[in-house]
């Protein structure tokens, strides 16, 4: 028996050493890769260019706002990171395509595609506009599609290729006063799982990335109605707070390592895991509890207003 037991110990041991090997050796794989990271010049699309750049791929940022994009170049730079920057708008097609073209001549094919871009409206229904959700659709949905099918020839044409969605844990799971961004991320999950059905024969990987919240200092960044006081205050202490939110940077490791291995998907911080699952066993449960925290947020008032974080701040 004990020669038995013995001998089972070390064939899991084995087993579980070249599990560990193999993982490790799928992580390497982003070395040299030419890689395009969306809303690359704050919060987590720099620290995603950052660990990219640290695994040896060579790095490409876009974003809407050239000078941040400068900044965050130089940032990455004088850390010994080379990157490539150049602006665009991923809503709009036209420089989608644009971009692509100039990545592809700066740098070669891109082999690595990560749709981070992101853009957020917070308020209730009531203070919301359709524009409000064509915009989210713009650039959480139609942005990614329209660089998935520029870059998916290429991909098909070496039958390798990474392609990663930052979805949101509002892709499963819509939260009250944020409903323009979860219908968007929604929508995203849905392609991005279907292209990963469909890719996988071509030997590309499509990853839908679920993060709950991150500390990323983006609630200055975002749009605020119908009370902009109250609903920032509300929405930038959530996600302030370790046991509500997640280290940007610590998302940032997870979701590289989980590119270069290919994985299905990564849902990141344990809240978002179990919101998640609980709505997977009991979807309107969690809709009714949500329902439940929608009465204690901010209603849009007598004169719903709109401002950006920056301009929202209250002393709380």
């Amino acid at each position: 028996m004990m020669r038995g037991g013995r001998m089972w110990g070390v064939l899991a041991g084995l087993s579980l050493g070249g599990w560990w090997a193999f993982r490790r050796a799928r992580a390497d794989s982003l070395r040299e890769r030419v890689t395009l990271v969306t809303g690359g010049s704050r919060g987590l699309g720099l620290l995603l260019a950052r660990e990219l750049g640290r695994r040896g791929a060579r790095v490409a940022i876009c974003a809407r706002d050239s000078v941040e994009l400068e900044r965050a170049r130089s940032r990455l730079q004088a850390e010994g990171i080379p990157v490539y920057a150049t602006p665009c708008d991923v809503s709009q097609p036209g420089q989608v395509r644009d971009l692509v073209s100039r990545v592809e001549w700066a740098m070669g094919p891109i082999e690595v595609l990560i749709n981070n871009a992101g853009i957020a409206t917070v308020g209730p229904v009531e203070a919301l506009t359709e524009g409000d959700y064509a915009q989210a659709m713009a650039v959480h949905f139609w942005g990614p599609l329209h660089l998935t099918l520029a870059v998916l020839p290429g991909m098909r044409a070496r039958r390798w290729g990474r392609i990663v969605n930052v979805s949101s844990v509002g892709g499963k799971v819509a939260i009250p006063h944020l409903v323009p961004y979860c219908a968007s991320k929604f929508a995203l999950t849905g392609l991005s799982e279907g292209l990963r059905a469909e890719l996988h024969k071509d030997g590309i990987r499509v990853t839908t990335v679920c993060p709950g919240l991150m500390r990323t200092g983006s609630p200055p960044r975002a749009e605020f109605a119908g009370n902009p006081s109250a609903e920032y205050t509300w929405f930038s202490i959530s996600g302030a707070f370790p046991l509500f939110s997640m280290s940007a940077a610590r998302a940032a490791r997870k979701i590289v390592g989980a590119c270069a291995r290919g994985d299905a998907e990564v849902v990141l911080s344990w809240q978002a895991k179990l919101i998640s699952r609980l709505h997977g066993l009991a979807p309107g449960l969690v809709a009714d509890a949500l329902g439940l925290v929608h009465r204690a947020l901010p209603g849009a008032g007598e004169a719903p207003s709109r401002s950006r974080g920056l301009e929202a701040v209250s002393r709380w």
